[in-house]
């Protein structure tokens, strides 16, 4: 999954040299991410930057140096700490001009540029058949794990035309949903 929101950022912004990721280091899942994201950006010709997302503060002044600089765009990795901070993210993002990548729908819905991710609807449709099945008598423990079979790209166009950006016919026409 993460390999898919940098390869999103480089379609949807070719000019994308540099990427921040912004991830929660004392996360198992935060390092992986990172990792899987830094094994594919030389084929994609991006340099990316780990920024750990700590308090405010820290994920402000490392969104700030790392504007300096142009070209440049964000990655969020999945993290209770990116849901934390998920409004100050999206506004430094549009205050400094950086597209960014989401893995959750609330962040474009609150202003971000495109996520990619699961569709938690879909995911709440299936977990019902589950529950049917237990109130039926089956063992929760001799049930198996489900992990997400639909995800769901979404693009936000008015952020886009805030950033100057024409997002690609390609990108749109795989889009689920597109915000106006």
């Amino acid at each position: 999954m993460a390999v898919k929101w940098l390869e999103l950022l480089k379609e949807t912004v070719p000019s994308v040299a540099r990427a921040a990721i912004l991830r929660d280091h004392s996360q198992g899942s935060g390092t992986s991410q990172f990792a899987a994201i830094a094994a594919v950006a030389p084929t994609l010709k991006v340099d990316v930057n780990p920024i750990n997302m700590g308090d405010a503060d820290q994920i402000t002044q490392s969104i700030e140096i790392f504007a300096r600089s142009s070209n440049g765009g964000l990655v969020v990795t999945a993290s209770g700490a990116a849901m934390r901070h998920r409004d100050l993210i999206v506004k430094l993002a549009a205050r400094h001009k950086l597209p960014a990548v989401y893995y959750e729908r609330s962040f474009v819905a609150a202003g971000g540029l495109a996520c990619y991710g699961p569709d938690f609807s879909d995911q709440y449709r299936r977990a019902t058949s589950y529950v049917d099945r237990i109130l039926r008598g089956e063992k929760p423990a001799e049930m198996p794990v489900q992990a997400p079979t639909k995800f769901a790209l979404t693009i936000n166009l008015k952020t886009a035309k805030a950033l100057s950006l024409t997002v690609p016919a390609t990108v749109l026409a795989r889009a689920d949903e597109v915000i106006e």
